[in-house]
């Protein structure tokens, strides 16, 4: 997917403008399939903003290649997310992690929402794994998702630039900034998407789906009680990225 370079979409012609923010630490290998599934967005003006964190595995080249926008922010989500919504034009912003593919019908989805700026959008967890376990996952994430007003940064997030801004962004902290900025918009705006956001697998093969669920369970438990996200990150063995 091209970067779009096109002006806004006159009034009436039923287009969306949308910036697809992606933050990416050496991400070559599964950025161009996180990309190549934004191709489907017919009706949407689209801009593809990649932001990245310190990559030494051929990421930057990558972005370029693909035509992105391509931003350097220290290194940590929060900054990075940050950064590209400070850079992206687009009146919404779609943010997606580069290990994360969304299904064919997400431009419906985003044209749906448009018309309620008011409304932020999730999509439905899905992993690429084929085993029980992970529909077992998948279901709890959406139990979690629906009922408790929690998606994570690995379901996408939709949010119209305005609320964006008026509720302070993605904060600068190396854990848990969907989940703070989740908070903020609270429950009330936010808005199941049908369209699968499919999420690899592939940490969840290595610690194992019991271990590696327990520890994500554990490291939202301490935030709610108010530990510093460095610290959290310390456990959940994540510095930034």
């Amino acid at each position: 997917m091209a970067a779009s370079s096109s002006p806004p979409a006159a009034p009436g012609t039923g287009r969306v403008r949308v910036s697809v923010i992606i933050p990416t630490l050496n991400a070559v290998h599964s950025l161009p399939a996180t990309v190549a599934a934004l191709e489907t967005g017919r009706g949407i003006d689209a801009e593809l903003v990649v932001v990245d964190g310190g990559s030494t595995d051929g990421t930057v080249e990558m972005a370029r290649t693909l035509g992105a926008h391509l931003v350097h922010a220290k290194r940590g989500r929060g900054s990075q997310l940050r950064a590209g919504a400070f850079r992206a034009d687009g009146p919404w912003l779609l943010f997606l992690h580069a290990d994360t593919t969304l299904g064919a019908g997400w431009p419906r989805d985003v044209a749906g929402l448009a018309g309620t700026p008011q409304r932020v959008g999730w999509f439905r967890f899905a992993l690429d794994d084929d085993s029980a376990r992970a529909r077992c996952l998948e279901r709890l994430v959406h139990w979690r998702s629906r009922w408790l007003g929690l998606p994570y940064g690995d379901q996408g997030l939709l949010i119209h630039r305005d609320l964006y801004n008026r509720l302070g962004g993605f904060p600068d902290i190396p854990l848990m900034e969907d989940v703070a900025l989740v908070r903020r918009i609270g429950r009330a705006r936010l808005v199941a998407l049908p369209t699968p956001a499919v999420t690899s697998a592939a940490r969840y093969r290595r610690d194992g789906y019991l271990l590696r669920s327990m520890r994500n369970l554990l490291c939202l438990a301490l935030y709610g009680l108010g530990v510093p996200p460095r610290r959290i990150a310390r456990l959940y063995g994540r510095s930034g990225g």
